[in-house]
C-alpha cells in the first residue's frame, strides 16, 4: 500500500502501489504539459471521497512502500489519461486487461 501526498502529509490518501504507479505516470504527464485537472479518490478508511485540484505549483509525492516496480499496463494508463482529460477529471478505474483495446477494435 502506497500513499499519495498532496502538498502536506495532512492531505494524504493511501493507494495500492500498483495503482499508484499508474497514477504517477498520468499525473506526471499531465503536469509536465502544465495541464491542471481534478483528481477524485475514495478515502481508504471508507469515510468518503476527496477531490484534489492538480496543478503544477502544488507539491505532490508518491510514496511507494513496496520495493519492486510494478509492470505497467499501457491500456490502463491510456484509460486514466482519457479520464484525466475529461470533464469529470481523473478517478481510479478498475484495471483492464492489456488486450482490452484489441478486443474492442
Amino acid at each position: 500500500m502506497g500513499r499519495f501526498i498532496y502538498d502536506t502529509v495532512a492531505n494524504a490518501v493511501d493507494i495500492d502501489d500498483r495503482t499508484l504507479a499508474h497514477l504517477r505516470i498520468v499525473v506526471m504527464n499531465k503536469l509536465r504539459r502544465s495541464e491542471s485537472f481534478m483528481f477524485d479518490v475514495e478515502v481508504g478508511d471508507g469515510s468518503g471521497r476527496r477531490s484534489f485540484w492538480m496543478h503544477p505549483s502544488v507539491p505532490i509525492q508518491f510514496h511507494f512502500y513496496g520495493s519492486r516496480q510494478p509492470r505497467i499496463n499501457r491500456v490502463w494508463v491510456e484509460d486514466l489519461m482519457l479520464a484525466a482529460s475529461g470533464p469529470n477529471g481523473l478517478a481510479i478505474t478498475p484495471e483492464p486487461s492489456e488486450d482490452a483495446h484489441v478486443e474492442e477494435g
